[in-house]
């Protein structure tokens, strides 16, 4: 079982969810999982970032000798009418995903893993969110940007994408990438407490 006292490593490169970790008084350091995000077969959203975050948290903790270190890792999808959105890589696939959000309601799965020695707890969150009619015209000033290149879905609702959310329902920071109300309840378990 770890303590506040343990050695906490986030294993995500992503500069939201160190920023958002960084919000509590905690010492922790950034391992990237480097691995390619791969998961068998068709997963429903849920399973499938939960796999993948498993997954990251497993291959960092190969590379840490010290097996009472606590691994939080995590992984986020955006699911449209049951197809999942990852990061669009280029601005035609960025603005074709755009385009599918406008006017709909898209789920935001985040899967969480928080591991010590061979002793892993996971857990999944979901997040509806409803994006405004869109115009062409938004959808390529905010591809232009560069911003929805590396997200999930293509959109950064913590940053220029506000602007097309209308509604959301449910968590947040699940949204941005770290559900943290589910992340401080699997650090309880092994001891370690946010506040």
């Amino acid at each position: 079982m770890a303590s506040n006292n343990a050695r906490l490593i986030l294993a995500s490169a992503s500069p939201r969810r160190k920023e958002l970790l960084e919000r509590f008084a905690l010492s922790f350091e950034v391992i990237p999982a480097r691995g390619e995000e791969a998961a068998p077969g068709e997963l429903p959203p849920g399973d499938l970032v939960c796999r993948l975050a498993e997954a990251k948290a497993a291959e960092v903790a190969r590379t840490v000798s010290d097996s009472r270190a606590v691994i939080i890792a995590a992984d986020t999808v955006v699911e449209l009418d049951g197809r999942i959105l990852g990061k669009p890589g280029t601005p035609e696939r960025a603005k074709a995903m755009l385009t599918a959000l406008s006017g709909k309601t898209n789920r935001v799965w985040s899967g969480l893993c928080v591991r010590c020695g061979e002793e892993t707890r996971c857990a999944c969150e979901r997040t509806d969110v409803l994006f405004r009619e869109l115009t062409e015209a938004e959808i390529d000033a905010y591809v232009a940007t560069g911003e929805p290149l590396d997200k999930a879905g293509a959109y950064g609702y913590q940053s220029l994408a506000s602007l097309f959310v209308e509604r959301i329902e449910g968590d947040y920071f699940n949204v941005v990438g770290l559900p943290l109300c589910r992340l401080g309840e699997l650090l309880r378990e092994f001891g370690v407490a946010l506040l």
